[in-house]
């Protein structure tokens, strides 16, 4: 079975990552194919696949699933011995309800705070907007590390599909430097350690594609060296 999967730029494209680490936490063989934003090829590359235009996308024997949920979703299917999802019911309940409210919820998080890994950590100012969003998340690691976080350093202890929905959000924590609770900063930094969340990382500070409205410092773009 062929799989291609069809990404955005590594350093700024969150949703992208989403579906890219769940697929390799999962252990799938695909052929990766990035496309800048706002490139022809871009447009070119899409067009025809049956997508809305955006990514990921996963084209999975000639036929298109898109949105990271959904990807995520549909490898879980197919896959079943994969073990995406939390094995223990209870886990794999509230693993699934809080990647749908990563999926659907935290705008003002997400807009005021956009992934940027080159981004070197420092802090910015946010409203009580993004405070909720901020609270709401750190609650939910707590809760998940606290009830079935015993077998490793992830969420549901082992590397599972709600990290991979999560692991952009520990990256904007990390670089808009946003205090945290001792549980979600040792989460921060298990992510961080992550070996394929390493590789995604390494390969995004070494790009040269700048997106204006992902660099909140603009029209200075901070960067950390390439590794």
């Amino acid at each position: 079975m062929a799989l291609t999967l069809f990404i955005g730029n590594k350093n700024y494209s969150s949703w992208s990552l989403r579906a890219w680490l769940a697929l390799k936490a999962a252990h799938v063989d695909f052929e990766e194919r990035l496309i800048p934003f706002g490139s022809e090829e871009f447009k070119q590359s899409l067009a025809g696949l049956g997508s809305p235009g955006r990514v990921p996308l996963l084209v999975h024997d000639d036929e298109p699933v898109w949105d990271s949920l959904a990807i995520i979703e549909h490898v879980a299917e197919r896959y079943p011995d994969r073990a995406i999802w939390p094995g223990d019911r209870a886990a794999r309940m509230m693993a699934r309800s809080i990647s749908a409210e990563m999926h659907s919820g935290f705008h003002y998080l997400r807009r005021h705070m956009p992934m940027n890994l080159w981004r070197p950590p420092e802090p910015r100012a946010y409203d009580e907007n993004v405070a909720k969003d901020i609270a709401r998340i750190t609650a939910i690691w707590q809760e998940a590390r606290g009830r079935f976080g015993a077998g490793g350093d992830f969420l549901f202890g082992r590397f599972s599909a709600a990290d991979a929905m999560y692991a952009p959000v520990a990256t904007r924590f990390r670089t808009y430097a946003v205090p945290l609770d001792p549980v979600s900063a040792a989460y921060v930094a298990a992510i961080h350690a992550q070996p394929d969340f390493v590789a995604w990382r390494k390969d995004g500070l070494k790009e040269t594609w700048v997106e204006e409205h992902d660099e909140v410092d603009w029209p200075v773009v901070k960067r950390e060296p390439a590794e």
